[in-house]
């Protein structure tokens, strides 16, 4: 049998038409921006440094390698000293992993931002990272760009109470986020003072022309410590909307639905997936001996819940596909009147009336020719039972 070659030498004619023509022999500080840059070009939507193995860029959702060299441990220690500082290889080795903004700026007018995570990993018996990064639009897009639907559009702005988005880890959600926020920015009336509150902060908000509103966003921890306590700030703040970038223990969703009850517009996220199981997981946050009362408070302040996911689109990009339900008054009432634990099923059976389920955005995806039929019979199926990380 022939000798296995190393990663670094596969150059097949795929991986070679997306490989950095100005790749190093080794990389350092310097080499990291124009990679990067390259990599933004190459329309990459993440770019993932990793121990003794090449760089890595995704695009529309399958990875490719990026370099024809592996990364040895000189190379990671320059990416991890650019992106983040000196101490990040202290921190690792203490069992942190790291979650920060980074951004490129070219030329004083122009300045492409990424997410960041760096996480410790095992790589050959030794201690080593992973850097992921995932590259952000210079400014938010549109509900039109990311074709929301317009039942979504109209229940978007409740003059109170709380709008949940939702959905597993890469499937957009702070993008429809973002989107959102746009949209009441750019309202002829605007939005009044917004407080977003993010780990870390992803888009921006500078180039939207918006002379009724005001916008200060908080990156959790840099500016706080946590989200919770970015609630109880905004209430100080005399904000009309607050964003809360995830809501996932019981101090931050308390916090939400705290703000949402004293007259706010609170968006936030979990990852969760499915209107009845987001409902479900929130709840079951809480202690026992205050699941009854958080739950109907809960309820109280739900105006609408999006659950999305991203499926590869046929002929390449990605297409989110969405279950959503809106809470008028009238079904608040309804689930309010019975036990809390009910909710489920009852929840289940109204989204058709007050929404979408995933079943059917995923039936109209794979009729227009949107998605294959394994997507729509995959998507169709999430949301059945429950939901989860």
């Amino acid at each position: 049998m022939a000798a296995r070659k190393p990663v670094s030498l596969l150059k097949g004619k795929e991986n070679k038409a997306l490989t950095w023509p100005d790749e190093p022999s080794r990389f350092t500080g310097e080499a990291i921006d124009p990679f990067l840059l390259w990599s933004v070009k190459q329309n990459a939507s993440d770019i993932t440094f990793q121990s003794d193995r090449p760089a890595y860029q995704e695009i529309d959702g399958v990875l490719y390698p990026a370099t024809y060299r592996i990364l040895d441990a000189a190379d990671m220690a320059a990416v991890l000293t650019k992106i983040y500082g000196p101490e990040a290889q202290a921190r690792l080795a203490a069992g942190k992993d790291l979650d920060l903004s980074y951004e490129v700026r070219p030329d004083r007018y122009t300045r492409h931002r990424f997410r960041v995570n760096i996480t410790a990993i095992l790589s050959r018996g030794r201690d080593a990272a992973q850097v992921t990064m995932r590259a952000l639009p210079t400014e938010p897009p549109t509900m039109k760009d990311l074709n929301i639907e317009e039942d979504v559009i109209n229940h978007w702005a409740p003059r109170q109470g709380m709008v949940i988005v939702t959905g597993p880890t890469g499937s957009g959600k702070t993008t429809l986020l973002a989107a959102g926020c746009r949209m009441l920015l750019e309202r002829p009336h605007g939005c009044g003072k917004m407080l977003t509150y993010e780990a870390p902060i992803e888009y921006v908000y500078d180039v939207i022309e918006s002379p009724r509103s005001l916008v200060a966003q908080t990156e959790i921890p840099r500016h706080l410590p946590d989200f919770a306590h970015g609630v109880r700030n905004a209430l100080r703040r005399k904000p009309e909307i607050i964003l809360v970038g995830e809501a996932r223990d019981r101090e931050t969703i308390s916090a939400a639905i705290e703000a949402a009850q004293t007259g706010h517009a609170v968006y936030t996220t979990t990852h969760t997936t499915g209107v009845a199981a987001t409902i479900q997981r929130m709840i079951s946050s809480f202690d026992s001996e205050e699941r009854a009362e958080r739950a109907y408070a809960l309820m109280e302040t739900v105006r609408m819940i999006v659950t999305q996911s991203l499926a590869q689109k046929i002929g390449g990009g990605r297409v989110g596909v969405r279950e959503w339900m809106y809470f008028p008054d009238d079904v608040r009432e309804k689930l309010l009147d019975m036990d809390f634990k009910e909710w489920g099923p009852h929840v289940q059976r109204a989204i058709p009336n007050y929404g979408q389920t995933m079943a059917q955005s995923a039936r109209l995806a794979f009729e227009k020719g949107h998605i294959e039929r394994r997507w729509y019979l995959m998507l169709a199926s999430s949301t059945s039972g429950g939901g989860g990380d």
